[in-house]
């Protein structure tokens, strides 16, 4: 079920720039996932990791690797 609230999420975004500007800022995928769950969306950002590379709607998921981060 939080694949579809992930979905649903990623098809709001699309049409929403304000939403997608404070995504495109968010610096980690829980990140976004805090951004979502505010909005009433939920779903982990582990699940949204899991979509990088795809394409949903007018959305492409992707994995911004960051300089400095460590896992």
């Amino acid at each position: 079920m939080s694949i579809d609230q992930l979905k649903a999420f990623l098809a709001r975004m699309q049409d929403d720039p304000g939403l997608r500007q404070s995504v495109v800022a968010a610096a980690t995928a829980d990140d976004v996932a805090q951004i979502a769950l505010a909005l009433g969306y939920e779903f982990s950002g582990d699940e949204l990791l899991r979509l990088s590379g795809q394409k949903v709607g007018r959305v492409t998921v992707t994995k911004q690797d960051m300089p400095g981060e460590y896992n």
